[in-house]
């Protein structure tokens, strides 16, 4: 009885305290919004330089397709697309800078995968790139295929799945290579342009930055095959699911707006349409922003200030810039791509 009664005890005393811990959370703890908000910017990690995704134009302007991910969920929080500090970040220190609270989210090309999902505390966004690994090599190499690259050495970077989706490939057929790892995306460029390594491997749409800012991108082929697939998405901290939903439904009503045929030039035309949907994602009926936290013109605000999903691709990564990328897997699911977003609704 005696340790019935202390056992009893112990678990009142656990209990009353479990509660008190419960009830103190919500007033310790302070959303990402609200955080976001009182400083009145979002952090927004960034790559140093990867021309078409990020990169500082003549006048020291952040610009580029993961800075207008960032822009975007400015815009909808402040009716402003340029309330944001944008952080450089080389791929080692990446994911720690979300961890610790450095960023609010960091938009760099970065591959949703289990590992990263399951075991670093992280959230990823919707896709907002799907891209797969290939290589490139000096032309004067005469390489037309990776399956040539026996000997080969090979640089990549730290902190990526480069050097596993390497071994993947080449292991089945029995090639082998040396691996040059550097530590920072500028040392890895200057290895492969000062000719220190025969190839360079990355993701296919960062090889078509890296070829853009070369003296005569000429002198570089990518190679053929893509291997591996690359689902770029950005990335939060877990456990906030509002912050998670205004990143989402920031990313999708780029990609809903490009399905409605809403664009940055029509969008105040688009007020008076009378599609319901478009009606919700612009704030004209429903509460969809105070659901977020947000003005209920956020959706508006995001197209006004950026265009949609289309307009931004094409801006940063299309036909008619330096990378010259054609939308392929990025295309609408109307148009035999990947794209879609919920329904708003």
């Amino acid at each position: 009885m005696i340790q019935s009664k202390s056992l009893g005890r112990w678990l009142a005393l656990g209990l009353i305290a479990g509660v008190a811990s419960v009830s103190a959370a919500p007033a310790s703890a302070q959303s990402t919004l609200d955080t976001v908000k009182k400083r009145g910017k979002i952090l927004c990690g960034v790559s140093p330089v990867a021309p078409g995704f990020s990169y500082a134009d003549d006048k020291g302007v952040r610009r580029g397709f993961d800075v207008d991910i960032c822009r975007a969920v400015s815009a909808a929080i402040f009716a402003d697309p340029d309330k944001v500090e944008y952080v450089p970040l080389n791929t080692n220190v990446r994911f720690q800078a979300v961890q610790s609270g450095e960023v609010d989210i960091l938009s760099r090309q970065n591959t949703w995968s289990f590992s990263r999902d399951a075991s670093l505390g992280l959230d990823f966004g919707p896709v907002v790139f799907y891209d797969g690994q290939g290589l490139m090599a000096p032309a004067k190499l005469n390489v037309k295929s990776a399956s040539e690259l026996a000997d080969a050495a090979i640089c990549l970077l730290p902190g990526t799945t480069t050097l596993q989706n390497l071994e993947d490939f080449f292991r089945p057929k029995n090639i082998k290579y040396e691996s040059v790892v550097f530590e920072n995306s500028d040392e890895w460029r200057n290895a492969f342009f000062n000719g220190r390594c025969d190839a360079i491997t990355t993701d296919r749409s960062d090889l078509a930055s890296v070829r853009a800012i070369a003296n005569d991108p000429s002198q570089y082929v990518v190679l053929p095959e893509t291997i591996s697939k690359e689902p770029l998405a950005p990335t939060i901290r877990q456990n906030d699911p509002n912050w998670r939903d205004i990143l989402n439904w920031s990313i999708y009503t780029l990609i809903g707006a490009e399905e409605k045929g809403v664009t940055q030039a029509n969008v105040d035309e688009q007020l008076k349409s009378e599609d319901p949907e478009i009606q919700r994602m612009l704030g004209v009926n429903g509460d969809f922003g105070k659901m977020l936290g947000l003005d209920n013109k956020w959706g508006y605000n995001i197209i006004k200030s950026l265009g949609n999903y289309g307009e931004v691709f094409d801006r940063n990564l299309g036909p008619k810039t330096r990378l010259g990328l054609t939308r392929g897997p990025n295309e609408l699911w109307t148009k035999g791509g990947l794209l879609y977003a919920p329904p708003f609704r």
